[in-house]
């Protein structure tokens, strides 16, 4: 059966909208100003931003700021952490289309395995929360794997994961770096997941081009 290794974050699930909903309950709990979600949102990028990072500026800004209402720095660190190990986690849904999408993949006899970066504890959150571990037939995590996307290794883990060959497999993510050119790098094709964005990369490129996962999906249903 053919390998089909898809992105979670922005690909399967729109991790972005459930951290700005995360980030908005955060500050409106902590007394903060509503206006701070674009710097929020602006200082996660996406989930790249490394969680430390992250973590300190939050602490710096707002315990500095004496704007945390009724909260010290400690309850404020508290809630900082909070946020990042499991707001976004908690709130993130999969569309019906791209859940119908899935199903129509496996039908069709393809494998599905999830290929994401992150922490264990919190993409599995998300696997489960969302029924994604239903409908597909594994996943790997870098933290457990050891290796960050585009890194090959984190590619090879999926396909042994689901013990099906690298020879023909396609990924589909919506991270240029990671997903395509990570994909290239083991001679699998890839979809590029676009969320109506251009491609800007002279360098390398994805085979195909789709506004979203379940787009991408079927494309490769009708070959």
């Amino acid at each position: 059966m053919p390998l089909l290794m898809i992105d979670l974050d922005n690909t399967l699930i729109d991790r972005d909208a459930a951290f700005r909903a995360a980030a908005g309950a955060f500050l409106a709990e902590q007394a903060l100003p509503a206006t701070d979600l674009a710097w929020l949102t602006t200082l996660d990028a996406s989930g790249y931003t490394p969680r430390e990072e992250v973590a300190r500026a939050m602490i710096e800004r707002y315990g500095e700021s004496g704007g945390c209402g009724e909260h010290g720095t400690e309850d404020l660190g508290t809630a900082v952490h909070a946020l990042l190990d499991g707001g976004a986690a908690d709130r993130v849904t999969l569309a019906d289309a791209t859940r119908d999408a899935l199903r129509e993949a496996v039908s069709a006899g393809w494998t599905c395995v999830i290929v994401s970066n992150g922490r264990v504890a919190q993409q599995e959150t998300k696997i489960r929360r969302t029924g994604l571990d239903r409908l597909v037939h594994g996943w790997v995590i870098s933290e457990a794997v050891g290796h960050k996307k585009p890194a090959p290794e984190i590619f090879r883990a999926a396909a042994d994961t689901v013990g099906a060959p690298l020879k023909g497999a396609w990924m589909i993510g919506d991270s240029a770096h990671a997903d395509v050119l990570g994909a290239s790098g083991v001679g699998a094709r890839s979809v590029w997941v676009s969320g109506g964005r251009s491609w800007t990369e002279a360098a390398y490129g994805p085979t195909r081009i789709a506004p979203d996962a379940a787009t991408a999906v079927r494309h490769l249903l009708v070959g």
